[in-house]
């Protein structure tokens, strides 16, 4: 990693989403996942610190940001952080979306505590709206979408999946398969696949080395 310029995003506005998103079936239940939102915020004070102006997306997460530079808005569904990335988007230069967001939500959200009552309860999910997808197809010219694919399979292959039909500029692609990488901890090891066919491999490294790899990455694609 080569040492990153000061202030070297002074004048661009970053939309960053970042954690879960959790779902409600009922006040006291949801669907959600693992994601701590680490990675998400780690990138958020990177570019922060190098002069970003960052709107902070960010479902619910046990960790607190404190920079002049990050104006964080919080939110719970996925609805709520697709309507405020919509909010933002068009006066952004660019957009990374590290959030893990729920792909189904509940088709129906019950208003009391669900009794347990028979042997099975079966439940209906519809599909949320794709916020990458949205971003990439709706972006203009002067704009960079970056996805995050976290995978467990044929992960190159669905990554490039993924950055095609998001119409994204960037994938990051992590994988479960990994020791150290993936939700919940402290460490990150990612592969960078971008629109014109380049892949950048790296090792497990702290999420905050991480974000400096994704942020030069940037860079060079500005």
């Amino acid at each position: 990693m080569s040492t990153l310029p000061n202030l070297s995003f002074f004048g661009k506005r970053v939309l960053i989403t970042a954690g879960p998103t959790y779902e409600k079936i009922d006040p006291v239940r949801f669907i959600g996942n693992y994601s701590s939102g680490k990675m998400g915020y780690a990138i958020a004070e990177v570019l922060a610190d190098m002069g970003a102006e960052v709107y902070l997306i960010s479902g619910p997460v046990n960790i607190k940001i404190d920079h002049p530079n990050v104006k964080v808005t919080m939110v719970e569904s996925a609805n709520q952080m697709f309507d405020a990335c919509l909010h933002y988007f068009d006066k952004m230069d660019i957009a990374i979306m590290a959030a893990a967001v729920a792909d189904y939500r509940p088709a129906e959200f019950s208003e009391v505590k669900i009794k347990k009552k028979e042997e099975e309860l079966t439940l209906r999910l519809v599909k949320n709206p794709d916020i990458l997808s949205t971003l990439g197809h709706s972006k203009k010219n002067n704009q960079i979408v970056i996805g995050f694919a976290l995978e467990n399979n044929n992960e190159l292959e669905n990554a490039k999946i993924k950055l095609n039909n998001k119409n994204a500029d960037a994938i990051v692609l992590n994988t479960l398969n990994n020791a150290g990488a993936g939700f919940q901890f402290e460490t990150n090891q990612i592969t960078i696949i971008l629109k014109n066919g380049a892949i950048f491999e790296f090792p497990l490294k702290s999420k905050t080395e991480v974000a400096k790899d994704i942020a030069e990455c940037v860079l060079k694609m500005l």
